[in-house]
């Protein structure tokens, strides 16, 4: 580039853009090179550049200002600043102040949990059918056992199914079940373990039509199922056989009955401390106190005046037999529940649940009681 392109004195048109005083060009403006020629000089305005911080003040800013400069904080843009700027947690999402103090809520009341008017209704509905079909015509009650046992395992292995992917053969379940409760009644024990084997081998060669994926699962859930259901049931059956089966039927529910209720009453009024939180969490230790006591004393009453031969302080020991085993039936189908992921076996019983539901504290509670019968007053 030669001298003349910046020793040259400026044009009519570079003097507009640099300024006539004789002191040199005005500060601040670009200067006007061979690459700028007079239109464009004029139309280029210079861009401001605008401080992006806080004013600082003291003799570096007083400097600064002298010298017509001035002191940049940041990038050119102000959007560039604000995107690389992280605000504070609360600056950013700020909790609003209440303008007056908030009160705390008031203290709910207790609730059962289930629609009480329902669940008591159904449960004198079903026990008076019971306790009818008990005491006109035994055959009967034979067949509400046995019609109890199908619909018990139809939900059951319907939950398997729609939980777990678990298919449990439901045909065999069901006839060998209803075949194990009245053979317990003709044959007694023997007639029941007979039919309990034969039902299994039946479940494992029904499950052998479909295809082997998922063969031992299936086939270990359907003899779960044969035995949790329709064996256990078969003692209520055996107790029926003596001479006073009636009344020992009628002992054995009663006393399960009157358990549960004493368990509900007192937990619900009393109930602090947790029995098993991660299984039920309804269930506390002062409910089992209250299960334990309400079915003592209800076993002394049932053994000395319905019982043949019976005597309350053999209520006393059955009542608290039954006691803990209802509340351990009733804690297994809380777990198998749990693992199934549901609240309710069925829908069948408003203000219950399923079949399954009332039948978790009665069918481990049946072999108790026959054993214990047995021994106090014999089989007969």
């Amino acid at each position: 580039m030669s001298d003349s392109s910046w020793g040259a004195p400026p044009s009519a048109g570079q003097a507009g853009y640099w300024g006539s005083t004789a002191g040199g060009p005005v500060q601040g403006a670009a200067p006007a090179g061979p690459a700028y020629d007079a239109p464009q000089a004029q139309q280029t305005r210079p861009m401001p550049i605008v401080p992006d911080g806080p004013v600082y003040g003291g003799e570096q800013d007083h400097q600064d200002a002298g010298r017509g400069t001035a002191r940049l904080s940041g990038p050119l843009f102000r959007d560039e600043t604000f995107q690389a700027r992280e605000l504070p947690a609360e600056t950013q999402n700020p909790e609003p102040m209440p303008d007056v103090p908030q009160t705390p809520p008031a203290p709910q009341k207790k609730s059962a949990g289930r629609d009480l008017s329902a669940a008591i209704g159904v449960g004198v509905g079903l026990g008076v059918v019971i306790v009818a079909s008990l005491f006109i015509v035994k055959a009967v009650f034979i067949g509400v056992i046995a019609l109890a046992v199908v619909v018990g395992l139809w939900e059951l292995t319907s939950r398997l199914q729609e939980r777990k992917g678990i298919k449990a053969p439901l045909v065999p379940l069901a006839v060998g079940g209803a075949a194990m409760v009245v053979t317990g009644y003709v044959r007694g024990a023997e007639g029941a373990w007979v039919a309990m084997a034969l039902t299994a081998l039946a479940v494992l060669v029904w499950r052998m039509t479909e295809p082997p994926e998922g063969y031992l699962k299936d086939v270990t859930a359907g003899v779960f199922a044969a035995f949790y259901v329709p064996f256990l049931a078969t003692f209520v059956a055996l107790l029926l056989t003596a001479d006073d089966g009636p009344w020992r039927v009628l002992t054995f529910l009663l006393l399960t009955v009157v358990s549960d209720t004493g368990a509900y009453a007192v937990g619900w009024r009393f109930g602090k401390h947790k029995l098993a939180p991660r299984i039920s969490p309804g269930k506390t230790r002062e409910g089992l106190f209250g299960a334990v006591t309400f079915a003592m004393v209800a076993g002394a009453l049932c053994m000395q005046f319905l019982v043949d031969d019976g005597v309350w302080w053999q209520g006393l020991l059955l009542g608290l037999a039954v006691a803990a085993s209802a509340t351990l039936g009733d804690l297994g189908e809380s777990m198998i529940k749990r693992d199934l992921g549901i609240k309710d076996m069925g829908t069948l019983l408003p203000g219950h649940g399923g079949i399954m539901d009332r039948l978790d504290s009665l069918l481990p509670t049946a072999p108790v009681v026959w054993l214990l019968m047995v021994v106090f007053v014999g089989s007969a």
